[in-house]
């Protein structure tokens, strides 16, 4: 079973106009609405790809009921913890014309002790029994900041392997419980751990401490620009597809969907690193999130360049099950 973490979903309700005209009404626009949020989009991608999983997930309020009701539709399972607080929501405008998206957000919600406190109970149980579990999204609030470093320590307890893709205060925190493998772009983890990214020299030098934490393989990613890989201690540039970006949202969740099916097809490295890429540039094509055929990713994934950074490619089968 794959299990994916999201602490902090979203329900979208997304408005599409030909063209949408400033300081007027729009009419006739055409409104979905859907359930988001890091991980679930990762369920999503996974699910295009022919792959289960299972969501974990706090809901609450109208929005928390109305979000589950969309997952059902959707065919994604999942679980969850009530809050007290309202989930979060957000309107997405898209302009098919101008190939332009906006969105607003309400606040995050506030998480109560208690429900933290249910969630990790419920958390360890869900963890031994899956094979992979995905840690996707940022903590809504401070009193939640600490469930994913512990569900990553769950994970190393009972030997699952664990991707964290998050971000935020807590991120240095989740870094030294050490995940399987750590998924950030270059903005949120500048941000999150206060540093500057601005030299290869300043890349190869996290990807190391990254190393030292027994992380076997960390992902940097960069928008639509070169970014950078490592496994275990042999580091990497990648260049991505060349393509027309029109929106995205969702590409970074795209690229771990890939990285886990990847892992449970056995892939080694290089392979891996190809397909997710592939399909994090695919998703980027479209005003659909998360929802790339696999066909597709496929038929890309041999543009993806991959640059040796230092030290020779070590020439052994480092596919899932060695390592």
């Amino acid at each position: 079973m794959i299990l994916i973490i999201t602490l902090n979903p979203l329900l979208e309700r997304r408005f599409t106009c030909k063209k949408i005209i400033s300081n007027q009404v729009n009419r006739n626009a055409n409104l979905v609405i859907s359930a988001a949020g890091k991980g679930i989009n990762v369920s999503r991608q996974l699910k295009a790809l022919g792959v289960k999983s299972f969501n974990f997930i706090f809901a609450g309020g109208n929005n928390g009921k109305l979000l589950k009701d969309v997952l059902k539709h959707e065919g994604l399972e999942f679980s969850f913890v009530p809050t007290k607080s309202e989930t979060r929501e957000a309107v997405v405008n898209i302009s098919e014309v101008d190939k332009s998206v906006t969105s607003c957000f309400t606040p995050d919600p506030q998480i109560l002790t208690t429900e933290v406190d249910e969630f990790k109970l419920k958390l360890e149980k869900t963890i031994q029994n899956c094979e992979i579990v995905i840690f996707s999204g940022s903590s809504p609030s401070p009193e939640a900041d600490s469930i994913i470093p512990f569900g990553i320590e769950m994970a190393n307890k009972y030997d699952k392997v664990s991707i964290c893709d998050t971000y935020g205060k807590n991120l240095q925190e989740c870094i030294n419980s050490s995940p399987t493998i750590l998924h950030n772009n270059f903005f949120e983890i500048e941000n999150s751990l206060n540093i500057t990214l601005n030299s290869q020299e300043a890349i190869s030098d996290l990807l190391t401490q990254l190393y030292k934490k027994n992380i076997k393989r960390a992902y940097l990613t960069n928008s639509d620009k070169d970014f950078y890989a490592s496994n275990f201690n042999y580091f990497y540039k990648i260049e991505p597809l060349k393509i027309n970006t029109i929106d995205s949202t969702g590409s970074g969740d795209s690229f771990v969907a890939g990285l886990t099916y990847s892992w449970l097809q056995q892939d080694v490295f290089d392979e891996s690193l190809r397909f997710s890429t592939s399909l994090s540039g695919c998703n980027a094509e479209s005003f659909d999130v998360c929802n790339v055929p696999i066909e597709k990713a496929l038929s890309y994934k041999n543009d993806v360049k991959i640059l040796p950074l230092g030290k020779k490619i070590k020439l052994i089968d480092d596919s899932p099950h060695e390592i």
